[in-house]
């Protein structure tokens, strides 16, 4: 688990720009891709996705989970960590 101390990012400023760039694409969780059900391309499918373990297992690579995104690299460490402390702040816009 990252150290989240003192640092909430939000949707709007710091998740919005990682998910529309590696998760919220054609092909993958776009709203007319929406590979498995999932839709990343806004606030509210976001954020009631990042309720779902599979969200950050997948993200993390953890054993278990399809690792994502999916045939590409894995996001910086930084991005991970900006996700994983955008879950455990609550999801916020």
């Amino acid at each position: 688990m990252f150290d989240c101390n003192g640092f909430e990012p939000t949707y709007t400023t710091d998740i919005k720009p990682i998910l529309d760039g590696s998760c919220a694409i054609s092909g993958c969780h776009d709203v007319s891709s929406a590979e498995n059900g999932i839709i990343l391309s806004s606030y509210a499918a976001s954020a009631a996705e990042s309720k779902n373990e599979r969200f950050l297992g997948s993200i993390q690579h953890k054993r278990g989970f399809n690792a994502m995104p999916q045939e590409a690299a894995k996001l910086s460490d930084e991005n991970i960590q900006l996700l994983s402390c955008w879950v455990q702040s609550g999801s916020p816009e």
